[in-house]
């Protein structure tokens, strides 16, 4: 088969040194919050300021019995607020999962108040290392160390300031999923239903594993400066690591079936591998490294993967069982047949564990890890399924 790997991307164009959206620049849908006072943090310190990004879709209606039409929809590791929509001014990838959010969709926007907010660390609105710190200097190398549980404490304080006492669904994937899980054994009480996908109790060890590679390239990059380089000029940032950590992590997203069926030994059109050209499946890679290099930060990808390295629901609460335990929400858990990174047993640990779970619901897909974001109608399923009464 011949692969042609197209791309938007310009490289004639010196990336800048970040890609995380700053201060001045268009917002797009973005709207924000400042929380009120520091943001305490899990391992000690706190955040004195921290400004949440997000985006929301309909309208918040909440029934005499108190119950509100509010679902939290929460990010994988380069996701962000920007869940639906097109590409555009403000926003340099379209939306993530549009096909599920909108009027007639599983998210039913005439009839659903869906709320993303981006992630505490991250880099597209919300305080992170590209961020600027109460001293006026961007954060870079000095934004300390998150956790998923410090996202979601600053996630309380924005459904506190929309008016959601409690959501009808959190949903997530991946990262995401770790997230709405803390939010569902933090917050019980404001978690009526609750939708994992892709996504674990606890970081293992091969995940943290192959996390280990993707920050060692990114900090032996010369430019990576101790992650002291947001404000110098394009072109200048620590870009040839995050697009080795970027490979590093795709290969992980994706599963060997299908890069053996899609690419196979194939060169890239016009080059010969054996003459310094090379294998369509490189270029596919190439293709995935520069995009991310134009749209996200190192320094939030690094903080960001150690947050997730530090993911266990379990951690001062007497172990996993007894950190699942804590859940009330009715539950459906999601895995993908065919994810390296996030295996099925790790989904099944989640569905034997938590009190009020349905039986796993596995996800048929050659797509590997990222089959959670591709088979659309399967995720629609599940959806529906928790939100039909």
């Amino acid at each position: 088969m011949s692969t042609d790997i197209t791309t938007s991307v310009d490289p004639a164009v010196r990336p800048p040194a970040s890609g995380a959206w700053r201060e001045g620049d268009d917002p797009g849908r973005r709207l924000f919050l400042d929380l009120e006072g520091p943001l305490r943090l899990e391992v000690g310190g706190e955040l004195p300021q921290v400004r949440l990004a997000y985006e929301t879709w309909g309208d918040l209606r909440v029934d005499a019995a108190g119950r509100s039409n509010a679902v939290l929809v929460l990010h994988a590791l380069t996701g962000d607020s920007h869940v639906a929509g097109p590409l555009g001014p403000g926003h340099k990838s379209p939306g993530w999962w549009d096909a599920l959010i909108g009027p007639g969709r599983a998210l039913d926007t005439d009839h659903w108040f869906v709320v993303a907010p981006n992630v505490v660390g991250g880099c597209q609105g919300t305080t992170g290392p590209a961020s600027t710190g109460p001293d006026g200097r961007t954060w870079g190398g000095r934004f300390p160390f998150v956790t998923v549980r410090d996202s979601v404490r600053a996630e309380t304080e924005l459904a506190d300031a929309l008016g959601v006492d409690r959501w009808a669904l959190v949903v997530g994937g991946s990262m995401g999923g770790m997230r709405a899980l803390e939010w569902a054994a933090m917050e019980p009480e404001r978690v009526e239903r609750l939708l994992l996908l892709a996504s674990p109790a606890a970081a293992s060890a091969d995940q943290i594993a192959w996390a280990a590679p993707q920050l060692a390239a990114i900090r032996a990059d010369p430019g990576w400066r101790g992650g002291d380089y947001h404000d110098l000029p394009d072109g200048a940032g620590p870009h040839a690591g995050l697009g080795v950590a970027r490979r590093i992590a795709h290969l992980s997203y994706r599963s060997g079936y299908e890069l053996g069926t899609r690419f196979g030994r194939d060169p890239q059109d016009g080059e010969d591998p054996l003459h310094g050209g090379r294998y369509a499946v490189e270029s596919y890679l190439d293709h995935h490294a520069e995009k991310l290099v134009r749209r996200f930060d190192a320094a939030s990808y690094v903080r960001l993967t150690e947050l997730m390295n530090a993911h266990d629901v379990g951690r001062g609460r007497g172990g996993v069982a007894a950190g699942l335990a804590r859940v009330t929400a009715r539950t459906i858990v999601g895995g993908v047949s065919s994810d390296r990174i996030y295996p099925l047993e790790q989904q099944a640990e989640l569905a034997a564990g938590i009190p009020n779970a349905a039986e796993l619901r596995v996800i048929d897909s050659p797509y590997g890890h990222d089959g959670f974001l591709i088979e659309t109608g399967a995720v629609a399923a599940m959806v529906a399924e928790l939100l039909k009464d």
